[in-house]
């Protein structure tokens, strides 16, 4: 199949992929509560002729083309998730050249992408060799902990040859993932009284004492790689005349390197560890989003060497190599060749201000479609 007859489709379905894509982006989707939009997907599958596809328990829509009995399936997947809550107005806007809306990019416009390329592959009768699993997929963002896809691999564990994820611009692509350990942290003190009980050890000061031991912490400098920290929410106490008796924060660390991971790990457990007196600590777990395992580099290299051919051709536009914490981090764990592709030009994303080139959308599908056909 040429490349010309890919560009037309794409320029002949503008119209519907637009029209997917608005749909998309009016359906509230905060992570853990994305099950409008998993019908969705099914029932515009369904629509366009897949005869099985299903939802699953972690809230992914699945649809399987030609993978009975296969143990070279490629799965591609864009998440249905977003970071924005149900209380955050999803405003729409198009002026013709920039389209606005919370999540229109992340991941909204590659989930566009992922069901129009799926009709295409359904009206054209194609049978890719060893199947192809599309899956809209469920709890990419914050603390979802990738637990859709963590229950695609689990499904289909020892049938996947290689995994593309639709999760970024297109003039990117990310052949390496960046892990992630995520704790709250909480402290407790007795509090008390601003005036009468100064003096007592107050639960803020202590919480703040700790996150500054974490700004003092110095990263792991390994060439070729890059290792971060951050502390996003801190909340706690009372009043103004009161002595905090609580308080809490979120923190992590991420890097794309195991050592790297593991090295940060032993300095935030030396901050959680500190005995700090009149103050009960307690430390929870909310995220791990594991680094890549032992997988085939010669796999992956070809994977993002074709991606990044394919979209370069298509936009006219070198592409950078990447590395970035998405649903590739979970098949890159288990050994699985993964890497992240692009959709769309935009930005502002996590934002409300988030919008997208519209010119861009049309790209990107030609972009995935040429993609797994040449895989």
């Amino acid at each position: 199949m040429n490349k010309e007859y890919i560009k037309s489709f794409a320029d002949e379905n503008s119209a519907k992929l637009f029209r997917i894509h608005r749909e998309l982006c009016l359906i509230p989707a905060f992570s853990g509560h994305e099950y409008e939009r998993a019908v969705y997907c099914r029932d515009y599958l369904l629509a366009a002729g897949a005869d099985n596809v299903y939802i699953d328990d972690a809230m992914n829509t699945v649809f399987p083309l030609c993978c009975d009995g296969s143990d070279r399936i490629t799965v591609i997947n864009a998440h249905t998730d977003t970071v924005f809550p149900e209380d955050i107005p999803l405003y729409f806007t198009d002026d013709g050249e920039r389209i606005s809306c919370p999540g229109v990019g992340d991941d909204t416009a590659a989930l566009a992408v992922l069901l129009l390329t799926a009709e295409f592959f359904i009206k054209e009768g194609i049978k890719p060799e060893g199947g192809i699993l599309f899956v809209c997929n469920s709890c990419e963002e914050g603390l979802g902990n990738l637990r859709g896809i963590k229950q695609i691999c689990e499904d289909y564990s020892g049938r996947i040859a290689r995994h593309f994820s639709i999760d970024a611009h297109l003039d990117a692509v990310a052949d390496r993932c960046v892990g992630s350990e995520r704790f709250e942290v909480s402290v407790k003190t007795a509090g008390g009284h601003s005036f009468s009980a100064f003096g007592t050890p107050n639960a803020i000061a202590i919480a703040s004492e700790m996150v500054c031991e974490i700004y003092s912490l110095t990263v792991p400098d390994m060439p070729g790689t890059r290792t971060t920290y951050n502390v996003g929410i801190i909340s706690g106490g009372n009043s103004v005349n009161s002595i905090a008796g609580n308080a809490s924060f979120l923190c992590e660390y991420r890097s794309d390197d195991r050592e790297c991971i593991a090295i940060m790990r032993e300095k935030f457990e030396s901050v959680f560890g500190k005995l700090r007196p009149g103050a009960d600590v307690s430390v929870r777990t909310v995220g791990i989003r594991p680094c890549e395992g032992n997988t085939d580099r010669t796999e992956i290299e070809r994977m993002a060497s074709l991606a990044a051919k394919v979209q370069s051709e298509i936009t006219g536009l070198p592409v950078r190599r990447a590395s970035s914490s998405t649903d590739c981090n979970i098949p890159l764990s288990l050994g699985i060749p993964s890497v992240c592709i692009g959709a769309f030009f935009g930005g502002g994303a996590h934002t409300v201000n988030e919008y997208i080139i519209r010119s861009s959308l049309p790209l990107g599908l030609q972009s995935v479609i040429r993609i797994l056909l040449e895989k």
